[in-house]
């Protein structure tokens, strides 16, 4: 079986900053709280090669998470796809990001499709359910980062 996730958030900033700011990737310690270290690898074109390490996570022990992913950005479509080439507890993990204006500002959407090995921490289910809360509380840190950024409140 796989799992599948898929968030939005609109944050009061326009397209092209909160594109310029999500594809930043050595900056995403900035935006993001879960992620301590992010260290480009290699880039060639549109893609990036990277590795994210997380803050300790409490709901696993304090463990701290570690991964090489691959992203690849079209900035005719405001679209990016990713996907995990450390996959850890993952069989496979792939990701969508999608940007567009919305009233007010710009709709930011992740859509993950994975699924997770027999030995994971977590089974499919699982994980659903909590990239799904961690998914929803990074979208609104970052929200409030670019919002804030701009003196803009997130009320």
């Amino acid at each position: 079986m796989a799992a599948h996730t898929d968030n939005e958030v609109v944050i009061a900033a326009p397209l092209d900053l909160v594109w310029e700011k999500m594809n930043d990737v050595e900056n995403w310690p900035e935006l993001f709280s879960e992620y301590a270290k992010a260290e480009i690898l290699e880039r060639e074109g549109n893609t990036v090669k990277f590795r994210l390490t997380t803050h300790p996570d409490p709901e696993y022990d304090g463990k701290v998470w570690t991964w090489v992913s691959e992203r690849t950005v079209d900035p005719g479509t405001r679209t990016v796809k990713a996907h995990r080439i450390e996959t850890g507890p993952f069989d496979h993990m792939n990701i969508e990001w999608y940007f567009e204006p919305a009233d007010g500002g710009t709709k930011m959407r992740w859509v993950q499709d994975f699924s997770m090995k027999p030995e994971a921490p977590a089974d499919d289910e699982q994980a659903q359910e909590y990239i799904n809360k961690n998914t929803r509380e990074q979208m609104s840190v970052i929200k409030e980062r670019l919002e804030s950024s701009l003196g803009k409140g997130s009320g």
